[in-house]
Formats: structure tokens, sequence, C-alpha cells
């Protein structure tokens, strides 16, 4: 009896095992599924503010509503690729200001000193390109087409079912509760309730908290490039800002791409008197900037909508990163904020978790 038992009990974890791992490979496979749910519950949330007022403000029916909120999103994704459109027809004409016939003599001294110093180690580099067999490489070009209309293919699909998923989360906001109860124990089903709701009026304040920090960071960008007569100012702003949803690494990509830009805008100017120390000033008036986001936006704003330390925040970001990179610091912060609300529900006499949620 007791070694039926323990072969019972080897088969059960044997059992348990295999069924983890099932699981694991089946969301490996729809993976894609997963993240189209995650952004299509993540605007849902943010175009909850919106639904809310127009069917309490304006009085519009539910789906009217959901409508309209998708339609300006729409409208607002539009306007971005459009925007950036100038952005890159200017920088085009920028860069067709360089001395092209000085840049392709550079390149052809360049390319007769690599000849010259393979030829002295005894290669003979014409007569290698002469035996490369470019035809093989040339049947890579319809692979390369059939790679870049399956991304599109790929891209297409991923928008409309963001946009279908997003439609009934809005319109129905509890189809995205009810289906995560269902697979919750009813004995905790209640207070799993409860923590869903908290999570969703929490995460709604802070992806507003977002809005509100990249249209302050905007504000202050475009102030400095006009100020400085850069071209397509509100443009570039507009993207420096968007980078800050990538904590620590955004703004430091920003302030490469916003020195890159000033320099570029400016070309056909003397580049000591000109060119340089302006894009110097407008790097220096940007690090003021994100100093004023660093130090009095973000802890007010985040604090304000996790309920959380500005410590905690950080550590969490960097961890997030260290374990998941650009993706984990980007989602640290709201799955931080779902985790505490739910061991708050869940785990509320524990001392650590008394200290962490005491705010919740």
């Amino acid at each position: 009896m007791h070694a039926k038992t323990i072969a019972n009990g080897i088969l059960r974890a044997i059992s348990i095992i295999l069924g983890v791992l099932l699981l694991l490979y089946f969301l490996v496979k729809i993976q894609s599924v997963i993240v189209y749910i995650i952004i299509a519950a993540i605007l849902s949330l943010i175009g909850r503010p919106v639904i809310l007022m127009l069917r309490y403000k304006l009085k519009l029916p539910n789906t009217v509503a959901v409508v309209t909120t998708m339609f300006l999103m729409l409208s607002l994704l539009t306007g971005l690729v459009v925007l950036f459109i100038p952005l890159v027809i200017e920088q085009g004409k920028n860069l067709s200001l360089l001395e092209v016939d000085k840049l392709q003599a550079n390149i052809q001294d360049i390319f007769t000193q690599t000849i010259a110093y393979f030829s002295s180690k005894g290669i003979d580099v014409l007569k290698e390109l002469e035996n490369i067999n470019f035809a093989s490489h040339f049947e890579t070009i319809p692979n390369l087409f059939n790679t870049i209309i399956g991304a599109v293919g790929s891209l297409s699909i991923g928008l409309f079912s963001i946009l279908f998923i997003s439609f009934f989360f809005m319109k129905d906001s509890g189809i995205l509760k009810q289906g995560v109860l269902t697979i919750i124990p009813n004995k905790t089903e209640n207070r799993f309730s409860h923590s869903l709701e908290t999570i969703n009026h929490l995460l709604s304040k802070y992806f507003i908290g977002l809005i509100i920090q990249i249209t302050i960071l905007f504000i202050l960008y475009t102030i400095i490039l006009v100020s400085f007569s850069i071209s397509n100012a509100v443009v570039i702003a507009f993207l420096c800002a968007l980078l800050n949803l990538i904590p620590y690494v955004g703004p430091v990509i920003g302030a490469i791409l916003v020195f890159f830009l000033s320099m570029t805008s400016n070309i056909g100017l003397d580049f000591q008197t000109e060119i340089l120390p302006t894009s110097l000033w407008i790097l220096f008036f940007y690090s003021l900037a994100q100093l004023v986001d660093n130090f009095i936006s973000q802890p007010v704003i985040f604090s304000k909508t996790t309920k959380s330390h500005p410590l905690e925040i950080f550590l969490i970001i960097i961890i997030g990163g260290l374990l998941f990179g650009v993706i984990g610091m980007i989602t640290a912060v709201p799955c931080y904020t779902a985790l505490k609300v739910i061991l708050k529900e869940f785990l509320a006499d524990n001392k650590i978790v008394k200290s962490l949620t005491k705010n919740i």
C-alpha cells in the first residue's frame, strides 16, 4: 500500500509538471494573441474616462460613445503618422545640402587605400570580388520581398485584432473581468473581483498620468525648439516626449535625437559659430526640462496615480529592466500596482504587504 501511494504521488507530480509545460508551450504559441489582449486592455483603460464623459456628460449611448472614442484614437494615430512625414522630407532636404562630391571623393580615397593595403598583404581584392557569385545573392531578393509583405500582413492583422478586441473591451467593460473570474476559485471570487475594480481604477489614473506627463514634456520641448527656430519643432518635441514612455533609456535616446536633428536643421551654416553652439544650448535646456520631469512631474503624478513612493517606482523600473529589458521597464509600474492590490486583498495581515499597500 505504501509503494502504491508513492507511485501515485510520483505519477501525480509528473502529471502536474507535464501540465505546466504544456501550458507554457501553449502560451508561447499564442504569445501574439496575449500581446493583442494586453494592448487592447491598455487602450480600453485609457479610453474609459472618455467613454464615461461621453455617456454621462453628453448622454450618448454606450456603443456610440465607444465608436467615437475609438475614432478619436485612430485619428490621433493617423495624425501622428502624418506629422512625421514633413520631418522625414525636411531631413532629406537638409542632408542633400551636404557636399556630396567631397563625400564621394573621401569614400573613393578610403576604397583606394583599402585595396592598396590588402595588395601589400598579397590579397587581390578586385579579383576576389569578380569571383563572387552575385547571381546567387539576387536570388534572395524575392525572399526579402516575401519577408516585407509578410511583415505588412502581420502588422495589418495585429492592428485589426487590437481594434476588434478593444471595441468589445470598451463596449462591455466587464468582459475582461468575467474572463479572469472564470478561472478563479469560487471562494475567492468576490475578493478577486474587488481587486480587479481597484486595479482598473488605479491603472486608469496611471495611464492618464502618463498622458499628462507627456503633455508637459511636449510643451517644454516645443518652447525650447521654437525658441531656437528649429524646423518641425512640434513634431520633434512630440517624438522626444513619447520616448519618455521608456523610463530612463527613452530620455537619453531623445537627447541624442534632438541633438542630431537640431544640427541637421542648421546645415549650411558655420559649424563652429552656429550649428554646434545652438545644438549644445538646445541639449542644455532639454536636460533642464528632463530634470523638471524627473524631480517634479514624475514623483507627483506617479505617486498620486499608483499610490507608491517614488523610490519604490525607481527600484521596480530598474528590476523590470534587468529582468525583461525595455518591455519590462515600460510595464513594471502597472504590473507592480496590480500585484500590490492583489496582495493587499489576500495578504492584508502580512507586515511587508501592509507597509507597501498602506496608501491603497
